[in-house]
């Protein structure tokens, strides 16, 4: 292997690691932050001693540096703490909810890439006509339009005026079907976007014309040449997207009830079960890490220029 290769995979690793110790940073400071967990857990009538008591038995008592440094061993030796909540190692809950969490975002990338690629390369091939306008404008109201209004209005028309789809749960492929609608209307627009730029740049580029020039088949030259070589940002763009999704389905999962990751961040927000909170937010990042690495190794596969 050659040293600037090294080089680069260890520059690179070194800033995920420290992109990380920034993440579980600020979830540390940001679950200590939120308030003390004992006027939940005991209410607020309960006396002072109680208070004290559990706070010495959940460790708040002690320095908070002390409290960090145990926090990071814990990350990095796989122990993300038990909830306050549900009396649970944090852990188990997780992997509990991520199935849920992982269909959810498979099915909504998966209409992302369906629909958001072909609209970027319709923009793409037909620059300046109605299609274009109309393929740019579907995707400028899916980066600008609420997910959880979307989310919304796809209940009150297909669960309550319609009633063809139910309005939330799991359970069935139905069930399925508007979280992952709603879920895959911003990555929809932003790939539709990036389709469209990276193609557009590639369809200008001097061997499409001698691909063109030789009588190759206008089908052949788009998805055979230029979307080859458009392919790289795509491939960058969807998975980053699906790291995007995996950490942050909170607004889909509130609005349909789905009984994922999202869902489980939200109920320790709110009941101030800090250790859950920071548990769900190492795993993100954790997740969002190995996306961001996974993009660089498909970048050396693929361009043969990062070699």
């Amino acid at each position: 292997m050659k040293a600037t290769t090294v080089r680069r995979i260890g520059g690179r690793l070194a800033a995920l690691l420290a992109s990380l110790l920034i993440a579980l940073s600020m979830a540390f400071l940001l679950g200590r932050l939120s308030g003390d967990p004992t006027a939940t857990i005991l209410g607020p009538m309960a006396p002072q001693e109680q208070r004290i008591e559990l706070r010495h038995e959940l460790g708040l008592d002690r320095p908070l540096l002390v409290q960090y440094l145990d926090y990071l061993k814990g990350v990095f030796t796989g122990d993300l703490g038990h909830s306050l909540q549900f009396y649970q190692p944090n852990t188990s809950m997780i992997m509990d909810r991520l199935p849920f969490t992982l269909q959810l975002v498979a099915a909504g990338m998966a209409l992302a890439v369906l629909v958001g690629v072909p609209l970027g390369v319709l923009a793409a091939t037909r620059e300046g006509t109605w299609w274009d306008r109309a393929a740019s404008t579907v995707a400028l109201l899916g980066q600008s339009v609420p997910v959880f209004w979307f989310g919304m209005m796809l209940v009150v028309l297909f669960a309550v005026r319609l009633g063809w789809l139910p309005a939330g749960q799991s359970g069935t492929p139905a069930h399925l079907v508007l979280p992952a609608l709603t879920m895959s209307v911003y990555p929809m627009a932003q790939i539709a976007r990036l389709t469209r730029a990276s193609m557009s740049d590639a369809l200008a580029e001097p061997y499409i014309d001698s691909a063109r020039a030789r009588g190759i088949l206008r089908r052949r030259v788009v998805w055979r040449h230029a979307f080859k070589n458009a392919m790289m940002p795509i491939l960058t763009i969807v998975v980053l997207q699906t790291g995007i999704l995996l950490s942050g389905a909170v607004a889909v999962e509130y609005v349909y009830s789905w009984p994922g990751l999202g869902q489980l961040a939200l109920q320790a927000i709110q009941f101030r079960d800090f250790p859950l909170v920071q548990a769900i937010v190492v795993f993100g990042a954790l997740v969002f890490v190995l996306l961001n690495l996974l993009v660089d190794v498909i970048h050396s596969i693929v361009d043969p220029r990062v070699r």
